[in-house]
């Protein structure tokens, strides 16, 4: 199941029922679960971490160096799970030294083609990349969250659970859970991501108690501390609210609003 024509290290660890396609290159340190399949004209340089059941097709990059001009060449890594959907002309970069060391990518994500994921993220799981959609460094994604078409996130961003990032627009702040972004430039919220939570069933009550969460963050005229004190009270009847108050509470850029 591995092309003649392909280059792999002797150091690189392939399992089991690894495919690996023509020309494709598995540089040192790299290592491969069981059942996943790479297409022709890959290349994965190590210190590189990939799980089972992964499917990553014709001329990917990843753990490449990244690109970062303060790296000096420090052993960094990139850390990828299991049954993650990587396409073509993807590239996923390694960490940074002084940004903790590692790009970690989840669980059951979609990164589709051209899609950029720079240095030092954190990707949750069940996430979708669509085309041309890029991360600036040490940026975070959470579970569920969707990311259109050409959208861009500005490096130590974090976007929430269940957030959904239009198409063209541009984070430059950080964006709470279950928040919808649009407009160009620079992205506005626009309301809750109420399709994609009734898709992943969040029953009605759920979804009522986040919409009262939004009209109090970014409809009631209230500055940031009178909205937290507000989303306090709710969090005691909603998990979900919960969920948004810890976001708030950890948010080290400026939130979105």
């Amino acid at each position: 199941m591995i092309h003649p024509t392909a280059l792999i290290d002797p150091s690189a660890v392939i399992g089991v029922n690894v495919s690996i396609g023509a020309y494709s290159v598995i540089g040192a340190e790299v290592e491969i679960g069981d059942g996943t399949v790479i297409g022709p004209h890959v290349v994965i340089e190590g210190p590189t971490k990939i799980g089972r059941d992964n499917r990553i097709t014709q001329f990917a990059s990843l753990g490449g160096a990244p690109q970062d001009k303060k790296f000096a060449g420090e052993r960094t890594e990139l850390v990828i799970g299991d049954r993650n959907l990587i396409r073509e002309f993807a590239t996923i970069n390694r960490g940074t030294g002084d940004g903790g060391g590692t790009t970690r990518i989840g669980n059951d994500n979609w990164v589709l083609a051209y899609v950029h994921v720079a240095h030092d993220c954190q990707i949750g799981n069940n996430v979708v990349f669509s085309n041309y959609a890029a991360l600036a460094g040490h940026v975070s994604i959470g579970d569920w969250t969707i990311l259109s078409g050409y959208s861009g996130v500005h490096q130590f961003c974090k976007v929430g659970a269940h957030a959904f990032i239009g198409m063209g627009c541009l984070v430059g702040h950080d964006v709470p859970p279950f928040v919808m972004m649009a407009n160009e430039q620079q992205g506005r919220p626009r309301g809750i991501n109420s399709e994609g939570l009734k898709r992943r069933g969040f029953d009605a009550n759920r979804i009522a108690a986040i919409k009262r969460a939004y009209r109090t963050l970014y409809m009631a005229g209230l500055s940031l501390p009178e909205a937290r004190e507000k989303l306090v009270e709710q969090a005691q009847q909603s998990a979900d609210v919960r969920a948004m108050l810890d976001f708030l509470d950890h948010s080290e850029r400026a939130l979105a609003r």
